[in-house]
C-alpha cells in the first residue's frame, strides 16, 4: 500500500469513528504492516492537509480525532441553537485547584479556597466526568485524592496535562478552565450550584459553611458554546502509561 492510499485509509478510520482513535488501533487497519512511528508520521501530514479546513485532526488524551475548529463554532450553533450549560464560580476555582494542584483533597482545596467546599460540587465535577479520586491521602481519615480525567483533557482538546497554559494565578487559572464550557456535551447535567465563591484572593474569612457561602447570590461564569465532543478511553499514540496523575 502506498504512502496517499494508508492516508486515505486512517482519514476515513478517523471520520467514521464515533470516539477518539488510538496509534495502537490505527495499526490493526494495516494488519499491523505499518510501524507506529510512519503512522504517527501519516497523521501529521493529514493534520496539514486539513490545515485550511473548517475541520482539524487534534491529538488529545484519548487518541486521534476530527473536530471542528473554534471559529466555525458561531456558525454551527445555529444548526442547533440549545443553552450552553452554565457554570458557577465555585464550580470552576474547586477544578481549576484540582487541575493544577492534583492529587488534592478535599481539604487542601479548602485551605487554597478560604471557604467548606459544598460536596455537590464535587459530586456534579465528578458525575460530568472530569474528576474522579485516584487514592487516599496515609493521614488521619485517610483522605480521598482527586485529580482530572482523561475526558477533561479530551473537552480542552488537549492530549496531557503539561500543555495545561502555565498560570500562577488561581484566578487566571479559573479563566482559562471556563473553556470548558465550550466542550460540554448538551446532553450532560448542567453545573446547577447557585452561588460563586469568593477567589483565593478575596477570601480573608474564615472558612464558611458551604450553604452559607455557595448559596448566596448568582453572580455566574459567562456562557460558552459547544466546540467538540470528548471520550474517556485509553492514551493516545498506542501507549499504555496514562498522563501523570489520571487512572
Amino acid at each position: 500500500m502506498n504512502t496517499a492510499d494508508a492516508r486515505r485509509v486512517l482519514e476515513t478510520a478517523l471520520i467514521c469513528s464515533p470516539q477518539p482513535l488510538q496509534v495502537r488501533e490505527m495499526r490493526v487497519l494495516f494488519n499491523d504492516e505499518l510501524g507506529a512511528d510512519t503512522i504517527r508520521t501519516l497523521l501529521e501530514e493529514l493534520q496539514d492537509e486539513w490545515a485550511q479546513r473548517g475541520v482539524e485532526l487534534l491529538c488529545v488524551a484519548s487518541g486521534w480525532r476530527f473536530q471542528s475548529r473554534p471559529e466555525m463554532r458561531e456558525y454551527l450553533d445555529r444548526l442547533h441553537p440549545e443553552k450552553p450549560p452554565r457554570y458557577t464560580r465555585a464550580a470552576l476555582e474547586t477544578l481549576a485547584i484540582i487541575a493544577y494542584r492534583q492529587p488534592v483533597t478535599r481539604g487542601d482545596m479548602e485551605d487554597i479556597r478560604g471557604v467548606t467546599i459544598n460536596t455537590q460540587i464535587l459530586k456534579q465535577l465528578e458525575d460530568r466526568g472530569w474528576v474522579e479520586v485516584i487514592g487516599h491521602r496515609e493521614a488521619v481519615g485517610r483522605p480521598s485524592l482527586y485529580a482530572t480525567t482523561r475526558q477533561f483533557l479530551d473537552d480542552l482538546g488537549l492530549a496531557a496535562l503539561d500543555q495545561l497554559p502555565m498560570l500562577d494565578s488561581p484566578s487566571s487559572q479559573m479563566q482559562a478552565l471556563a473553556g470548558l464550557a465550550a466542550g460540554a456535551d448538551a446532553s450532560q447535567p448542567e453545573l446547577s450550584i447557585d452561588a460563586p465563591a469568593a477567589g483565593p484572593a478575596e477570601s480573608a474569612a474564615p472558612a464558611e459553611t458551604s450553604a452559607a457561602h455557595d448559596g448566596a447570590s448568582d453572580d455566574r461564569a459567562p456562557e460558552l458554546p459547544f466546540t467538540a465532543p470528548s471520550d474517556d478511553d485509553a492514551a493516545p499514540d498506542g501507549g499504555d502509561a496514562a498522563p501523570a496523575a489520571l487512572t
